[in-house]
Formats: structure tokens, sequence, C-alpha cells
């Protein structure tokens, strides 16, 4: 077991490389569908899939496309030209025996993202951003002495995104991968379903008790943040010992037990020259034009980096706005941002519509069994309603609240909201004669209180509007019920 002393004498250095899957209909080179999630093995495939001899690649221009909006949600610009190279490699679930994609041209070079970890921002670099096509996919059927090769998956439009090694512990790990999911979504590049594998990490770590990169190793087919970040505390912690027992770090790709927590080597890295790489003779370069890069550039949406911004000037802090944006796209028959977006020009309402987003309508969602939608052009009705309601003092927070929720338990948008809430009783008395008989027979009620503030202990007040309430069976304006409390107590 090595100290924390002895840990802290070495440098940590990590790269990600990300397989994205990108949603389109059908798969990079052939016109057979890109959905294989509930697919018979073997069923989702075509002549180019199996390799037969022969078989011409033809180009996916919607993969393009989205491979072009992953370039501006990586905070950089696709480039103009780039092109498909044949990657050599012997494998059952390749019977190409060489995989396209793209080597020394990519489509997408040096973008910039910023995470941010316990508060503390920290920029990491895109190296680059690759279209290629995905492999087969081998099984290995549990006490059986053979293997299935299942080639559904081959074929399928991947985008590969290198980070720069900048990345420095277990938990920069984990918001950079987290960060990729999160802009790839709002980008609509892809479903990244970790659990179907729609995005997967590769993750690279190698540790030096000086400036110079150590020996690293390769991680792969990583599907979940938690476990990026695990692996790169095993793996960290691993190296370290070996280094300290006096053995050298063997450069290999590794596999992840996610049940023992821990890597296990797999195989020796190749190196770039042992994949043979050369120019695909049968797919021409891709070049796009300032017009094109322009078009869709205009056509992407708000990003989570400029989302945080505009929530941070709201006055939301950072466990609200993450809840906002994992909300967003995690439960996807909902929209929240863009009941946001919709209301910026008001910046009190925008505000304390994020915090009923995030503290009523989410957890709503997430803890009925059935939630029940309105449609966003409803729940927008609802929303103004119920702040002008509580604006002209007609709710307490506490029965907005309760009214709000009411309204998407029914999932029907009454035609009056007011009326509504008058027939619930959630609409404040605000008529000064009936509240001020109230605040009388409060004040003979709590002498003690009462004279407290007499004598200029202002905190028992807070205590007698809650009477007040608790009288009036929550329908006081608690603004007036103050006000009157104050003017008969002579403070």
């Amino acid at each position: 077991m090595i100290s924390q002393e002895v840990r802290d004498q070495y440098k940590i250095t990590i790269g990600i490389e990300c397989h994205v899957q990108l949603k389109t209909r059908t798969k990079l080179f052939s016109a057979i569908s890109n959905d294989a999630r509930e697919a018979a093995p073997n069923t989702l495939v075509s002549h180019i899939c199996f390799g037969l001899p022969g078989a011409l690649p033809v180009l996916n221009e919607a993969a393009v496309h989205l491979a072009m909006r992953a370039a501006f949600a990586l905070g950089t610009e696709p480039q103009k030209f780039s092109k498909f190279d044949r990657k050599h490699y012997f494998y059952p679930d390749l019977p190409k025996g060489y995989q396209i994609t793209q080597f020394d041209q990519p489509i997408i070079l040096n973008g910039l993202i910023t995470i941010d970890v316990d508060g503390t921002k920290k920029r990491v670099g895109i190296t680059r951003a690759h279209l290629e096509e995905d492999a087969g996919k081998s099984m290995h059927p549990a006490g059986k002495d053979y293997s299935l090769v299942d080639l559904n998956r081959a074929g399928t439009p991947l985008l590969e995104i290198v980070s720069e090694p900048e990345i420095h512990t277990p938990a920069e790990a984990k918001a950079y991968a987290r960060e990729l999911y999160l802009r790839m979504k709002y980008a609509n590049v892809s479903d990244a379903n970790l659990y179907y594998g729609n995005m997967r990490f590769d993750v690279n770590v190698s540790v030096s008790k000086t400036d110079a990169l150590g020996t690293r190793t390769e991680s792969k087919n990583i599907n979940s943040f938690r476990a990026v970040e695990k692996v790169v505390e095993y793996e960290a912690n691993r190296q370290i010992e070996e280094l300290e027992k006096g053995n050298t770090i063997i450069q290999e790709t590794r596999g992840w037990d996610d049940a023992k927590q821990r890597t296990f080597s797999q195989r020796s890295k190749e190196e770039a020259h042992d994949y043979r790489y050369f120019p695909d003779p049968d797919l021409p370069p891709v070049v796009l034009d300032e017009t094109h890069i322009a078009q869709v550039k205009a056509e992407m949406p708000i990003m989570p980096d400029e989302w945080r911004d505009r929530l941070a000037s709201m006055g939301l802090d950072n466990a609200q706005t993450n809840t906002l944006l994992d909300a967003e796209v995690e439960e996807e028959i909902y929209s929240y941002l863009p009941l946001i977006e919709g209301h910026l020009a008001d910046k009190d309402f925008a505000k304390t519509l994020a915090n009923w987003l995030v503290n009523i309508e989410i957890p709503f969602r997430r803890d009925s069994e059935a939630p029940k939608s309105l449609k966003d052009i409803e729940r927008s009705e609802l929303f103004t309603a119920v702040y002008r309601l509580a604006k002209a003092g007609k709710l307490s927070s506490t029965n907005a609240k309760a009214l709000i929720l009411d309204v998407l338990q029914e999932s029907v948008l009454p035609e009056d909201i007011e009326k509504f809430a008058t027939e619930k009783g959630y609409i404040q008395v605000s008529d000064e004669g009936e509240i001020a008989k109230i605040v009388a027979q409060v004040i003979v009620d709590n002498a003690r209180a009462a004279d407290d503030v007499r004598n200029g202990e202002m905190k028992a007040i807070g205590f007698l509007v809650g009477q007040v309430m608790k009288a009036s069976k929550g329908k006081a304006n608690p603004g007036l019920a103050q006000k009157l409390l104050k003017k008969q107590l002579g403070v």
C-alpha cells in the first residue's frame, strides 16, 4: 500500500478518447438502419457490412452534417477539407480487415471546452475529432468454448473525440466526460445513451515524477462517468505502486471490471504504423464551403456553457443550474430551458420560473410514478398566470407551489387559473378590514408575543404573522398581515 506522501510525488496525466454514435437513420456507408438496439443479431447488415468483394461505400451526408454540428459544440469549426483513410487490423468483428476512418486530415481540429470542478474552471483542449465506422460486436457466451459475432453495429457512424493530455485528476476526468455528454446532447448530434453504448470512453492514464509523460495505458469502452473517475483512480494507484516496486509500466490496452472496481490487461497497445494507414481509394475527400459552414453555425442551439452564464446572471447557484442542464437532456419529453428562454426579457420572472422548475416541476416528474404532461405552451401559460397572481399579492409562495402541483397532476390547464385557484382555496385574502379583525384577535390570544414586539423584540412579529396565517387558514396576505400587526401594536 502506497502512502499519500508517495502518491503526491507523482503527476497524473489523463487523455480521453470518446466514441460518439451519431444519430443518423442509416449507417455511415450503407443504406441500412442505424438503430440496432432491439434487432436480432446480424439482421441489420448489407454486403458492405460483410466486406464482400466489390462492395463500394457511399458516404452518408447526414453524418457529415452532424459532425459539423459537433465541431461548433466543441468550440471550433469544421475543417473545409478532410478525407477518409483505411486503418488495417484483423479482428473477427471486422470482416474487411480494415476500418474506414480519418487519419491525418480529420473533419474537426483544435476544439476547446471548459469544465467546472468544485467551483474551479479548467480549459481542456480537443486535439481532433474524426469520423469513422464502428466495428461489429464480439460476444463470448458464458461456459462455452466459442465466440459469436454480431455485425449489426458494423458501419455505425462514429465521431471519435480526442482530448489533449490536460486532465490531471479523477474528478476532472469525470467532469470532462460529463461535459462531452451534455454538449453532444444539446447539439442533437447523438442520443448519447451510455447504457446502449452511444458514448464510450477510452481513458489513457500515465504517471511521472517529472514533467515528461510516463508510459500510458488505455482502458477501453468505459460507459459511465463514475467509471471514468474510478478507472483513473485505480490506474494511477496501480502504476505508482508498480514504479515504486522498481517495475516498468507496459504500454497496453486494459479493460474495466466494474464489479471488482479494477482494470485488467487485455493486449499490448499498437502504434500508428502498425495500422498501415493510407487514403481510402473508394471515397472522395469531404470539401465544405463557407456558406455551408455558416448555415450549420446559424442552426446551433444554446449550448451548456452559455446556459450556465445566463442562469448564473439570474442568481442561480451551480446546483440549480446543473439540475436544469441535466433534466433538459435526461427526461427529453419535457422541456425546461426553452420555457426560461421564452421569458429572458423579464429577469425576475425568468429567475422565479427557474426556481419553480428546479424546486417544483422537476422533483414532481422524478418522484411521480406516472407523471403526466402538459404541452409546453400550456405550461408557459400556467407559470405566467401563477407568477402574475403571486406578484399581485393573491398567492403566497406556498400556495403558488400547491397550485402548480395541482395543475401538473391533473395534466389539464384550467380555462381560468385564478378561478381554479380560488375554488381550491389558494387565493390570499387582501381585504384589509377582514384581516384587521383576525390580527386583533391574534394580538389578544398572544399577549406575551405582542408585548415583546411593543418592547422592540421584532423577531416575535414573525410568530404573530404565522398565527394570522394559521387563523386565516393560509389565506391572509402575509405582507398585509405584518403591516396591520405593526399598526395595531403601534410600532
